[in-house]
Formats: C-alpha cells, structure tokens, sequence
C-alpha cells in the first residue's frame, strides 16, 4: 500500500520512529488507526447518550414535566456565587 502524506505528517511519522517509542512508521500507522477506531466507537457512544437523553427530555416534557429556562440558570448562578463566597481568598 502506498500513501501520500504532507511534509508535516512524514516528519511527525519519522519523529515518532525516532524518538524510539514505535520501531517502524508502519507501527505508527497502527497505532494511529487503533486510535481512530477508538475515536470512532466513543463519538458513536456519545451520540447514542445523547439520542438518549434527548428522548427522556421530550418525554418528561409530553408528561408535562419542565423547567422554566431563566429560572433554572438563574439558581445556577446564584449557585455559582455562593459556591465563590465560600472560596478562600489568597
């Protein structure tokens, strides 16, 4: 298999060989590809959370169950005030 890379990835490639963590640029690649399908099946993770939780929000809210918005951010920040009074103060 042949790949064309930038002059940026072909240097990041041999800097990884040479700083002597990956014997070979072909184990770079591996490793490189590894973490791409990682990536991949946590982004899929995420967005299965999220089509989740979204369809528990839209189902509280059929059942009539919300929270006014301004209220809500309005109690967090009041929150977050009290949270810095009780900070020391350097």
């Amino acid at each position: 298999m042949i790949v064309d890379l930038s002059q940026e990835l072909e240097q990041l490639l041999q800097d990884k060989v040479e700083s002597g963590r990956y014997p070979s640029a072909s184990e770079v690649v591996r490793d490189a590809l590894r973490l791409l399908v990682d990536r991949d099946e946590m982004m899929g993770l995420r967005t299965s959370e999220l089509r989740q939780k979204i369809s528990e929000g839209l189902d509280s809210l059929q059942q009539g169950e919300w929270v006014d918005g301004d209220q809500f951010f309005a109690e967090l920040e009041a929150e977050e005030i009290e949270l810095e009074a009780k900070l020391p103060t350097a």
